[in-house]
């Protein structure tokens, strides 16, 4: 089923539901393609995705898609907001030439797929262990994306950082014939990085949640004075705090870019994750350790 079409000046941003509609205007786009998949809610964050989108392709297709299979049994499917209206008025503003919106029997029409993408390692550990199966659901639902909007690029933002690595571990092990692209976080001037579950936060939330981005600079400034590993993930912690009412760290490590085990040295990624009240948020930020001697 075909939707509105929405006029972006210069260019028209039509919005399909099915995979049929998908297929047909997908064949219309010639030239280069780029994806950007969202479970809708869009903002800031989501418009710097398109913009980087809008650089580098010829046609942008934007994917919205609250998908079933990452949400846990105590998690927030149905809590999840959506707001397509708003979301298709953000693509037309980033001058996006088409929507795919699939219902959950779009995407699954025979149900729960049986056959899924394993993780593997790297899906267990951090947001993995915390939240088992979630990239199981995730990269399932990537890959069904990528095969359906058979773009040339896919553009994912890096506040989702084990997301973004998994994806591009995904494409190169499978050999999915897509350049994946990632983007840098967008914060708030106070430094919030943005995410559509900020607005569960209450204004007294909203403040403590700036302890992650607090850790992340904490452990930055350490790295930046020469620090080691350890001493930045000390600082990282320090700065964290352990007093603030309603936060619960849930972790804060430091890894190599590609979030292998081991020593790290040189290039490195700080990530965080707590729960702010009942709201789980994640951040992360690239830092240069000194090498070790």
């Amino acid at each position: 089923m075909t939707g509105p079409t929405v006029d972006g000046g210069d260019r028209v941003t039509e919005m399909v539901h099915g995979r049929a509609e998908l297929a047909a205007a997908r064949d219309g786009l010639k030239g280069t393609v780029g994806v950007v998949m969202t479970m809708g809610a869009l903002h800031s964050g989501h418009e710097a995705l398109l913009r980087a989108a809008r650089e580098r392709a010829d046609h942008v297709i934007v994917t919205i898609f609250v998908n079933p299979l990452q949400f846990g049994p105590n998690e927030d499917f149905d809590r999840y907001p959506r707001t397509l209206d708003a979301d298709l008025e953000i693509c037309r503003r980033a001058g996006a030439d088409l929507v795919f919106a699939p219902s959950v029997a779009d995407m699954y029409p025979d149900g729960q797929p049986r056959v899924r993408v394993d993780p593997g390692l790297l899906g267990e550990d951090l947001e993995g262990q915390s939240r088992p199966g979630f990239f199981h659901g995730v990269l399932t639902v990537v890959l069904k994306l990528l095969q359906l909007t058979r773009p040339d690029l896919t553009f994912f933002g890096e506040k989702d950082y084990q997301q973004l690595t998994l994806v591009r571990r995904m494409a190169r092990d499978l050999d999915v014939p897509v350049e994946v692209v990632g983007v840098p976080t967008v914060r708030e001037p106070d430094g919030l990085a943005l995410s559509s579950r900020n607005r569960y936060l209450s204004p007294a939330e909203r403040a403590a949640a700036l302890s992650l981005s607090a850790a992340l600079r904490g452990g930055a400034a350490a790295a930046d004075g020469g620090a080691d590993a350890g001493a930045v993930l000390a600082a990282a912690h320090a700065a964290f705090g352990t007093g603030t009412p309603g936060v619960r760290l849930d972790y804060l490590v430091l890894t190599d870019p590609d979030l292998e085990p081991g020593p790290v040295s040189g290039p490195a990624r700080l990530l965080v994750a707590a729960w702010v009240g009942a709201t789980r948020l994640i951040d992360n930020a690239a830092i240069r350790l000194a090498p070790r001697s």
